[in-house]
This record gives structure tokens, C-alpha cells and sequence, in this order.
């Protein structure tokens, strides 16, 4: 029974979200998870330095953080070589997901995406009455001729585009991006969720451009960063739209501890740079595994596989659920899993030092 003082349209809305968390699933199994993986975080953690900051920050925390997050859109805008006000910071991309929405979607106005890819986005859209029209994959890849030809067809306002994708792994390069693109009517705007980008391979991210009305870019401090905890995401356009966030965001969610932990994180580009190589390494280790047990892993730009199992072998999409594949295969993706090594080690040796300190952060 619905409370009848909710809004024609909240009435309507199903009781969900867009993920089950897995604190949820290991309540509702009572029991922990073997290994953490479901989520797409980062064992590799943060940066030392990161941990730092936050650790300093701590006691600060009786201050409202800054609500222009001066210090990271300044340190973002250096790294990147653009305008500050070309940036605006959120908890994370889910925040500005829905944020973009509720500015460029009017109820009943159509978003264009592809069937089966992250979802939070479709949770946005229905939540402000917006319609969504979804294009399959094609050969396990998104389709953009089928995404732009939707949005021409349906006179979009949104075409959310995830390079590299959730949950395929695929990507595109920046070319064709470009090229979807410029084939984009006027009324549509492309947003580009770029939360994997660190980990693909050079040419996948078109340059960042402030200037550019048509697109609007999405990152994360939640994955190559190992900070998804924090939830700290930023969002580049040109200098106009993204001032429209300031129309509709919480002036004061963020985080202070967080803000301080990613200019630390952001300024600590070894660390970065080790995590992408041993994550490679354990992508590949999980690929041989996929191969030894007769599994085809996809090609990836992310930190996780997508594996299209044969029919009557079984399947795992999370480890709630991974009762009928082989239990020796379950085990050596576990322990791949649960032993991510130093990143400036190459994998599989020692524990970052972090991860050493702090048990609480190992996976369960």
C-alpha cells in the first residue's frame, strides 16, 4: 500500500534500487563473502598519500566541507589542462547521473542507452518521469549507429554512453566516439561515463575539451583510484552546462576527508600507474583461468571480465550466485581475487603496506 500523500509519479515507482550492496548479500546469505568482487572496487586501495589526507582530515571534520571543492577542481583542472569552471565535483558518478537528468529531462522526454549497461542511470530517468529507450548490444558491443539513430528517432535529450562499458568491459576508440558524435542531433546531449578510463588503452579517451557543447564527460576517483568509498566523481563540459549543476546539487554533500584524500590520490600518479599494471596482470590471470575451464573471456578495459559460459555449465553473477560453476574454478578466481599484491610489485606478491596496516580493509 502506497501512502497517498507520495506524488502521482513516487506512487508509481517501484521499491528498488539500482544495485543490491554487498553487505546486503552477505546479510541475506548470513555469511560473509569469500572475496569481495561483486562491486568492481579496487584491492589495491588508495594511494598512501590518500590515506594520509584523509587520516589528517579527520579531525576537521567538525567543518562544512568547501562547497565549491575549490582545492580539487584546481588540482583536476592542472592534471587535465582545463578551465576550472569546466568542472563540477559530486559524490560520485551516480550523483551526477541523476543531477544531469533532473537539468536536461523533462517528464516524458527520452534517454537513449543501451540495454543491459549500468543501470543507475534508467533509476534517474524513471525517477523524473522520463522515458527510456534502449538499444542492444551488438556482437557484445554497444552499437552506436543503433544509440545515434535512437536518439535521432525518438528526438532524445540524453544518449548515455559507458566507455569502457559496465558490465561488457568493451570499448570504443575515440574516433568512432567522435564520430557518433557529430552524427548527434542538436536537441541531444551525449553523456559519457568514463569510470573505467584509466585502465584502457591509449586512444579510447577523446581529449578533454571545455568548449565542446554536445558532450558531456564523467569520471570517478571510485576504481583505478580505489577510492569508492569516498565517492568523489567529477563531470567536464563546457563552462555553461556545468554550471548548471549549481542550479540543482547539494552545495554542501561532499565530504571533507574525501576532497582531501583525492587531491592527495590525484597527486600521486605512481600509485596510479601501478595499479593499472597489476590489475592488467590479474585480468589476464582471470582470462587464463576463464580458458582453462573452457570459458570465453571478453577483451576488456576495465578491472573485471565478462564470460560468456556454455550453455548447462552455469553461471555466476556475483558470488551469491555461483553454485553451479565448478568449484575449482569458483577458488582460483577467489584467490586471484584476494591476493592483489603491491601494485608497484607487479602483482601477486606483497600487499600494498596500507593493506597490511589496516585488515579491516582486506577483503572478506
Amino acid at each position: 500500500m502506497s501512502d497517498d500523500r507520495f506524488t502521482p509519479l513516487a506512487a508509481r515507482l517501484p521499491a528498488t534500487v539500482p544495485f543490491v550492496g554487498p553487505e546486503a548479500a552477505e546479510r541475506a546469505m548470513g555469511r560473509p563473502f569469500a572475496a569481495r568482487i561483486g562491486a568492481n572496487e579496487s584491492v589495491f586501495g588508495p594511494s598512501p598519500d590518500a590515506v594520509r589526507a584523509m587520516m589528517a582530515a579527520a579531525g576537521e571534520v567538525w567543518k562544512y566541507a568547501d562547497p565549491e571543492a575549490h582545492d580539487l577542481r584546481t588540482a583536476l583542472a592542472a592534471h587535465h589542462r582545463i578551465p576550472p569552471e569546466s568542472i563540477a565535483i559530486d559524490a560520485g558518478i551516480d550523483t551526477l547521473l541523476g543531477l544531469t537528468v533532473r537539468l536536461f529531462v523533462a517528464p516524458g522526454e527520452t534517454v537513449v542507452t543501451t540495454q543491459g549497461t549500468y543501470p543507475t542511470l534508467n533509476y534517474h530517468v524513471a525517477g523524473y518521469g522520463g522515458r527510456l529507450a534502449e538499444v542492444p548490444y551488438r556482437n557484445d558491443r554497444t552499437d552506436l549507429d543503433g544509440l545515434v539513430g535512437r536518439a535521432q528517432s525518438d528526438r532524445a535529450k540524453l544518449l548515455y554512453l559507458a566507455n569502457p562499458d559496465n558490465p561488457m568491459g568493451g570499448w570504443h576508440e575515440a574516433g568512432e566516439i567522435m564520430t557518433a558524435l557529430d552524427a548527434l542531433p542538436d536537441h541531444c546531449l551525449m553523456v559519457l561515463d568514463e569510470a573505467y578510463g584509466e585502465f584502457a588503452p591509449p586512444g579510447t579517451l577523446p581529449p578533454l575539451d571545455a568548449e565542446d557543447r554536445r558532450l558531456l564527460r564523467l569520471r570517478t576517483f571510485s576504481k583505478a583510484y580505489g577510492m569508492a568509498g569516498a565517492r568523489v566523481g567529477y563531470a567536464n563540459g563546457h563552462p555553461e552546462i556545468v554550471a548548471g549543476f549549481d542550479k540543482v546539487r547539494n552545495h554542501f554533500g561532499m565530504n571533507r576527508a574525501a576532497l582531501a584524500g583525492a587531491v592527495a590520490a590525484l597527486g600521486d600518479q605512481s600509485w596510479l600507474d601501478g595499479v593499472v599494471v597489476s590489475t592488467a596482470a590479474a585480468r589476464d590471470r582471470i582470462a587464463e583461468i576463464a580458458s582453462a575451464n573452457g570459458l570465453a573471456a571478453q577483451p576488456s578495459a576495465t578491472q573485471f571480465r565478462h564470460r560468456r559460459l556454455r550453455q548447462g555449465r552455469g553461471f555466476c553473477d556475483g558470488p551469491a550466485r555461483c553454485a553451479r560453476v565448478p568449484r575449482h574454478l569458483r577458488a582460483d578466481a577467489l584467490r586471484t581475487a584476494r591476493e592483489p599484491g603491491d601494485p608497484h610489485r607487479g602483482g601477486h606478491g606483497r600487499r600494498p603496506r596500507s593493506f597490511r596496516r589496516n585488515p579491516a580493509r582486506r577483503p572478506r
